[in-house]
């Protein structure tokens, strides 16, 4: 069958001298891999490597067999022409991040209208703002409503939060309870808007401790999220 539909790259491949696999997240048909030949090497194809830098946002056109196995654009276009996200270097970073964390915690080949729109507005976001310090932190925890697994904010007041349950509570239970600052300041982004969270104000070790805490929730959460590659790179630029 042939689908047109917007898509986001999540990922690409080199595979041999001249082909390319590219992994996208359409709005129709969730996560799909496509196998491009020749496609590094051409210099007069309608589809050019260059569509997919990750986080592009594209219009697409492709043959899917629905087989489990590698599909294949027919043509593919710039939906979305950026003006900072692949230019500045902070953003880069973050782009790389995104990239590496969406690779890991999405895998179904079934429509997802919500989080592709969730993802698309928030790279959408990220492209028009300058003021992102805190822009992982949030897009990270607003991702995980549409995986699923949200902190239970019914006990927001108590000190710990366990992160094996996800919810928040008075005591330790087990060895994913944590406490301290960073839960506090944690607490404050649950439920803000993007804008909103730019106005919290964090130490680079608060904002550090608070990656970390939420990228081993997501380990807990997601069977077979490993940590990005890209995080020390993000480290390093935040700090």
């Amino acid at each position: 069958m042939i689908i047109k539909c917007p898509a986001i790259v999540i990922h690409s491949l080199r595979y041999g001298e001249a082909d390319l696999i590219v992994t996208l997240f359409t709005k129709t048909s969730g996560l799909r891999s496509y196998l491009q030949k020749g496609v590094l090497k051409s210099k007069k194809g309608k589809i050019r490597a260059s569509l997919f830098q990750p986080l592009m946002l594209l219009e697409i056109e492709a043959y899917h067999k629905n087989k489990g196995t590698l599909e294949r654009l027919k043509e593919a276009r710039v939906l979305t022409h950026f003006t900072s996200l692949h230019t500045d270097v902070v953003k880069s970073a973050l782009v790389f991040f995104i990239s590496d964390i969406l690779k890991n915690a999405i895998h179904e080949e079934e429509t997802n209208t919500d989080l592709f729109e969730y993802l698309e507005t928030a790279i959408l976001w990220l492209d028009s703002h300058n003021t992102i310090s805190n822009f992982h932190i949030t897009f990270l925890i607003k991702l995980t409503q549409y995986l699923g697994f949200f902190p239970d904010t019914s006990q927001i007041e108590s000190d710990y939060f366990n992160m094996q349950d996800g919810v928040f509570q008075a005591i330790s239970t087990n060895i994913y309870c944590v406490q301290g600052e960073h839960i506090l300041r944690f607490k404050e982004f649950l439920g803000t808007t993007f804008e909103d969270s730019m106005n919290i104000r964090l130490s680079k070790n608060l904002r550090s401790d608070i990656l970390s805490m939420l990228l081993v929730y997501f380990e807990l959460h997601l069977h077979g999220f490993k940590k990005p590659k890209s995080l020390s790179v993000l480290n390093e630029i935040f700090n």
